[in-house]
């Protein structure tokens, strides 16, 4: 591959950095990978500070390994985060723009870390969904999804660690890779599964999410057993653990611990609110990663499988656009690390097409309504339970419910503006729109520029207003031919010709 000299710099500089930081992995030593991923969690963890949560299993995992505290998603909805994870590509670059289930897929078949690690000689296996079309451009050896024992409805974390300690145990001379997905802590919030938690929670015990807002019974309620299917995940992870550690393998694996996405409550999933975006990531690794460091540096989902590469002894394409996280994990700050981190949102179905980018820095974050001026699909659904995924949604008798200012955040939700502006310093979970302030024009214009810079450089589609539209109408097409009552079928996608970028741009 052809590249200019300033690229070249960039690419030998990582490399001499991977040696500083001391990485003793040779090709001859490849660490297993284990990759946990809990649906719908955002950072309601203890380690992460959250005064409800009993995750004693994952806080231990943090003692033992580095915590990032400002990690985010690219998408908050569960297949455009999951392909990011696995391509290491954003969504507008790779294709899964929407949920799997309603036909969006990636363009092409690109790299990812199945197929990199399977091709350097390492057995590969997922337990739970993928979520990502085509499944066949991942090519896991082992593959179990039982409907019947993990689902939504269905957590056995038992049968879970059964799998994955047969998985641990066979053919013992290759390196694995391993991709468990629980399906906690995704509606519907089950309160108890087989005896987990003992001792469940209830609407009396907790407070609403803070960036809900909104504190009244019902969504209390919901909110106990969402911490509820949070520790019967906490569980879930700890039997795998103990299942790795009876192989005798758990000294030799990198093992990574996130969530794809926040959780399904208003201003959360399928949003670009911190409650959606913002994500637990907790990485672990006996004798390369510093024991209790935590990280404040601006991480990415994307980053994840750079990260993994790095630990395998393979080249990341230079063109990737995240970086490995080794250096971090092990308390050695590279001399430069992104300034910004960026998230996008286009659809996870034909009805609920509202693109938006999103962009921040240490402290102020911006958000662009590409379609401002029309009501916001998203906000519409959780006010109206618009399905059984939004039945905890905050209706706008709730919001008005409280404080004045509550009422004008769901309104403002609702009908966007075109660019939102946030300090997220003084107002974590963005209640107050700052983007008219004068004293702020500054940080609005440098935050408008540096996404339009990243935009570009990533040949972000969406930029072309003829584009947009195309793609806006081809949404209001497919939601207007797709059967009723016919969930995740019936889609026939267009913009997977007219949407693919050019070739430099992600390869």
């Amino acid at each position: 591959m052809a590249c200019s000299s300033s690229r070249c710099t960039v690419y030998f500089a990582s490399c001499v950095v991977s040696l500083i930081v001391g990485l003793s992995v040779r090709a001859a030593d490849r660490p297993n990978v284990l990759l946990l991923v809990g649906e719908d969690l955002g950072t309601q963890l203890g380690s992460y500070g959250d005064p409800y949560a009993r995750t004693p299993v994952l806080d231990g995992l943090a003692s033992r390994g580095a915590r990032f505290t400002n990690a985010w998603t690219t998408h908050s909805a569960c297949s455009p985060a999951r392909a990011s994870l696995l391509t290491g590509l954003y969504p507008f670059q790779n294709g899964q723009i929407g949920l799997a289930t309603h036909r969006y897929a990636m363009f092409r078949t690109w790299e990812n870390l199945p197929s990199a690690l399977r091709a350097h000689g390492y057995r590969t296996g997922i337990i739970g969904k993928l979520h990502v079309n085509p499944a066949s451009a991942f090519p896991f050896d082992f593959r179990w999804n039982d409907p019947k024992k993990i689902s939504f409805g269905r957590r056995d974390v038992d049968e879970i660690a059964k799998v994955a300690g047969e998985f641990f145990e066979k053919d013992r001379e290759r390196p694995f890779f391993l991709s468990i997905n629980f399906p906690d802590a995704h509606l519907p919030f089950l309160r108890q599964v087989a005896g987990l938690p003992t001792d469940p929670l209830g609407a009396d015990d907790v407070e609403s999410l803070p960036f809900v807002g909104v504190g009244c019974e019902r969504l209390r309620e919901g909110t106990a057993n969402y911490y509820n299917s949070v520790e019967r995940l906490d569980a879930g992870v700890g039997r795998v653990l103990a299942a790795l550690e009876q192989s005798g393998r758990a000294s030799d694996t990198l093992i990574v611990f996130l969530g794809d996405h926040g959780p399904q409550f208003s201003r959360g999933k399928g949003t670009c609110f911190e409650g959606g975006l913002k994500i637990p990531l907790i990485v672990s690794w006996a004798g390369q990663v510093r024991p209790g460091e935590v990280s404040s540096e601006l991480v990415s989902i994307v980053d994840i499988f750079p990260t993994v590469l790095q630990a395998v002894s393979l080249p990341a394409r230079e063109s990737l656009p995240g970086r490995s996280l080794l250096p971090l994990a092990a308390g050695r700050r590279p001399t430069s690390w992104r300034r910004f981190v960026f998230a996008e949102r286009t659809a996870y179905s034909a009805a609920s097409f509202f693109p938006q980018r999103a962009l921040r820095d240490e402290r102020y974050k911006l958000v662009v309504n590409l379609l401002a001026g029309r009501p916001n699909p998203v906000a519409v659904a959780y006010r109206t339970h618009a399905n059984r995924f939004f039945r905890y949604g905050t209706t706008m008798l709730e919001a008005q419910g409280e404080a004045a200012s509550v009422g004008e955040v769901y309104q403002r939700w609702e009908e966007p503006p075109a660019v939102e502006l946030y300090d997220l310093e003084n107002d974590p979970w963005e209640f107050r729109n700052l983007v008219d302030r004068p004293d702020l024009r500054e940080v609005r214009d440098r935050l408008l520029a540096e996404l339009e810079r990243f935009r570009r450089e990533h040949a972000d589609p969406l930029l072309d207003h003829t584009t947009l539209q195309k793609l806006e109408a081809e949404h209001a097409q497919v939601a207007k031919e797709k059967p009723r009552g016919r969930y995740g079928r019936g889609e026939s996608w267009n913009y997977l010709d007219y949407l693919d970028p050019p070739e430099k741009s992600s390869r």
